[in-house]
Order: structure tokens, then C-alpha cells, then sequence
């Protein structure tokens, strides 16, 4: 299910990731929901929640990494 706002995402991106991060993987997620409605356009057996999370977390790693603090960074 999309999210309405950054509060409703998962606490793994809430807890972990800057502000920034968090709204670009709601927008990611949220668009990746309405890509990949139908089952055809999903690789493999995956669902729809899963890939719409994988495709805001290949957002956010676009961006942002994880730096030897365990913080995440601009690139």
C-alpha cells in the first residue's frame, strides 16, 4: 500500500536513513506500487509490497551510502 507520508513508512528507513532518503523512498515506493500492479511486470514469484521495497531502496542507494560510521551520506 502506498504511503502517505514519510511518518508511515517501515521503522527500517524511518530509524536509519536522513530525511531526504526517507522522501525520496516513499516517492520511489509509491511509484514502483502503481508500475507494478499486475504480476507480469514483476520478476519472478515476487509481489508487489516486495519489489515497490526494492525499487525505494535502489533509489535511496542512487543517493545515499552507508559510510564506515553506519551512518548514511550523500554520495
Amino acid at each position: 500500500m502506498p504511503y502517505k507520508s514519510i511518518d508511515d513508512l517501515p521503522d527500517s528507513v524511518r530509524d536509519n536513513v536522513p530525511k531526504h532518503a526517507q522522501e525520496i523512498y516513499q516517492a520511489a515506493f509509491n511509484s514502483a506500487w502503481d508500475e507494478y500492479a499486475e504480476s507480469d511486470e514483476r520478476r519472478g514469484d515476487a509481489s508487489r509490497e516486495e519489489t515497490a521495497h526494492r525499487v525505494a531502496w535502489a533509489a535511496v542507494k542512487g543517493q545515499y551510502r552507508k559510510g564506515d560510521d553506519g551512518h548514511w551520506h550523500r554520495k
